[in-house]
């Protein structure tokens, strides 16, 4: 029996690290869509001041403080949401702790 449970720990273990690996994925992958919006939003402020430095467009003011609004309130999002995950992160046990090692970026070890 004592070999079974120790299989059976180590199954619970490899269940937990897939599924925070998962989590680490999911993360970085919002953060790469949040990104890519983001520099959307940059280009679309360019073209507006472009258009309207250029004299294609009279007064393009409000398109300008429209998408500067987006972009502050994305980058607050960005912000809050980074000082959650970091939170998240520091809030270990002390048995979590314990037997836990360095991994390089990616966390995978060989």
């Amino acid at each position: 029996m004592a070999l079974f449970d120790k299989v059976k720990e180590q199954a619970s273990q490899v269940a937990k690290k897939a599924q925070e690996a998962g989590k680490a994925g999911q993360a970085k992958i919002e953060d790469a869509q949040a990104k890519r919006k983001f520099d959307g939003m940059l280009r679309d402020l360019g073209a507006a001041v472009y258009a309207e430095k250029s004299g294609e467009v009279s007064d393009n003011s409000a398109e300008i403080n429209r998408i500067v609004g987006e972009l502050k309130a994305t980058e607050a999002e960005r912000e809050a949401a980074s000082a959650s995950s970091a939170d998240m992160g520091t809030t270990m046990t002390k048995d979590e702790s314990a037997g836990e090692t360095e991994t390089p970026e990616g966390g995978f070890t060989l």
